[in-house]
């Protein structure tokens, strides 16, 4: 079939849905709304791919240039006549194509639209509603997204979730060499803006080092609240036991999981995180905030252990008893593999999203 994929920018969860709807066949558009701030993703657009130029995909999106970029979506859709179009997130990509009358529509949640963009005004909420109740289907990676969706309007009947999942081949515990060095290491690759928290690791952090000398801390990805984190860390005097390393590529990804012995997310709004179901396939231990998303993967005591979202003491808290249970992470990082085994497998959680898809077109 012939569809478009209209997304926000172009991440690694873009190229990946990009390549297994090239390789699942059918002749795909890829839109972009929003030009890459920052490059998140080091691979360019699977072959096969066809990138559309249009009136965006050059500057943030702005409420005021609605009109124009609705009018100039109707050209893409006259022009191109997709059997189907895939978009998201909700309030943007998938409300710009409702507007232009995009039909059939698989509208896409990312998680943050339904967990923290719809509460962010009027106009908000009124494009998540709107576009929900007049979407052919939708999709979701968690179940608490999908609630949420209904909640909104969505028709319950018409919705399916299936966790985007990892490479179990490209992030595994094959390649892990265990290090004799007796540093405890924490890492953490969430964006460092507000939504995802890093602020209040950088403070547990502290009040973990100040205590215990054998502990440093990755730091991966980037963004605004940079000077923030250094001025948290330099504050604490523990500045110097935190590498940044910057934006690493999928292709290196694994190596800096297997440099860690604990994997923290401390995020206040996802849906199921890439990056959580990354450390469970490299066989991390997990420690994450306690939203509900996260505790439909991670299980006190289990594959890892949730501290109360938001709290930095709580969070120390639970660094120093994990430190303390050095010999028994293992057996939780074993655990956390057979969990991405079960659920976090992206070759078969996209065959689902083409499953989808066929129901879409033969409803159609």
């Amino acid at each position: 079939m012939k569809l478009i994929y209209f997304s926000l920018g172009y991440s690694t969860h873009d190229y990946r849905f990009l390549k297994a709807i090239s390789d699942g066949g059918h002749e795909v558009y890829f839109v972009q709304l929003e030009g890459n701030q920052r490059q998140v993703e080091s691979r360019s657009v699977p072959e096969n791919v066809n990138q559309v130029i249009w009136k965006g995909g050059r500057e943030p999106f702005r409420w005021s240039k609605l009109p124009s970029l609705v009018m100039d979506f109707k050209r893409l859709l006259r022009d191109l006549k997709p059997d189907l179009v895939h978009a998201g997130p909700i309030q943007t990509c998938a409300f710009i194509a409702v507007l232009a009358g995009a039909r059939p529509l698989l509208t896409m949640s990312w998680g943050f639209d339904l967990m923290d963009d719809v509460h962010k005004g009027w106009m908000w909420e009124f494009a998540t509603k709107y576009t929900l109740k007049r979407s052919t289907f939708f999709t979701s990676d968690a179940n608490v997204t999908k609630d949420k969706a209904v909640a909104y309007g969505m028709n319950p009947e018409k919705t399916i979730v299936f966790p985007w999942g990892v490479d179990l081949e490209h992030f595994n515990v094959e390649t892990f060499e265990s290090s004799n060095d007796s540093t405890f290491t924490l890492f953490c690759n969430r964006s460092w803006e507000t939504r995802y928290g890093v602020d209040v690791l950088a403070r547990a952090f502290v009040q973990v080092a100040q205590q215990k000398e054998n502990v440093d801390l990755i730091l991966l990805n980037g963004g605004s609240q940079g000077a923030k984190l250094r001025q948290i860390f330099q504050s604490g005097g523990v500045l110097d036991r935190v590498t940044f390393g910057g934006q690493i590529s999928q292709t290196d990804l694994p190596r800096w999981y297997h440099m860690s012995d604990l994997y923290i997310s401390p995020s206040h709004v996802d849906g199921s995180s890439v990056s959580l179901m990354e450390a469970l396939a490299s066989g991390l231990p997990c420690l994450v905030s306690d939203i509900p998303a996260n505790k439909e993967w991670v299980f006190e005591n289990e594959n890892g252990w949730l501290f109360r979202d938001g709290d930095a003491d709580h969070l120390a808290e639970k660094i120093l008893a994990a430190m303390n249970q050095r010999e028994n992470l293992p057996e939780v990082g074993r655990a956390s593999r057979r969990s991405a085994e079960m659920r976090a497998d992206w070759k078969k959680n996209a065959s689902a999203l083409m499953e989808v898809y066929e129901i879409i077109i033969k409803k159609k």
